[in-house]
């Protein structure tokens, strides 16, 4: 059954079912910042972090992503850490550029929005991106998630953390 989260206290309805933990993660693909097809099996072998936010425009975003990239900078060789939205790759691509984050990777579900489905992110009423956060170990097993109840909060940065770290062990 899909999820409802808030957005400035008005509820709004998901599309889709989030992977259960202990499930394959769901395949994707989606644009990266030149237009290329991207697909999580092209992350076989490496922990993924998983983020997926409304836009990269937004303060909230902005700040998640800018935190997440510097706590995860030290695993860089070890975690693939992805941030997805709906934004257009090439505002993805300014936005990395602004935050001095090249090695960030940015990927659009701008096309057909069938991540946002697989994912059960989807807000249909918004038409962008939940903000969740997924774990996947490196055999592709979701190891972790949280969706955040209310679009305008941060995740729970420890958790992520923790759960990331625990797949490096």
């Amino acid at each position: 059954m899909p999820e409802q989260v808030t957005f400035k206290q008005t509820p709004m309805n998901l599309e889709g079912n989030l992977p259960a933990v202990g499930e394959p993660a769901p395949d994707f693909t989606l644009a990266d910042g030149d237009l290329k097809a991207v697909n999580l099996h092209d992350f076989r072998g490496r922990t993924v972090l998983l983020s997926t936010v409304p836009s990269l425009d937004t303060p909230v975003c902005d700040t998640e992503t800018r935190r997440l990239a510097k706590e995860l900078e030290p695993y860089r060789e070890h975690v693939a850490f992805i941030t997805v939205s709906m934004d257009l790759p090439f505002a993805q691509k300014r936005w990395c550029v602004a935050a001095d984050l090249p090695h960030l990777i940015t990927l659009s579900d701008y096309r057909d929005h069938e991540f946002g489905r697989r994912y059960g992110v989807r807000i249909l009423d918004l038409g962008l991106l939940a903000r969740a956060v997924f774990v996947i170990d490196s055999e592709g097993v979701v190891r972790y998630r949280e969706l955040v109840p209310e679009v305008t909060h941060e995740p729970d940065y420890d958790a992520v953390l923790q759960a990331v770290r625990a797949q490096l062990h």
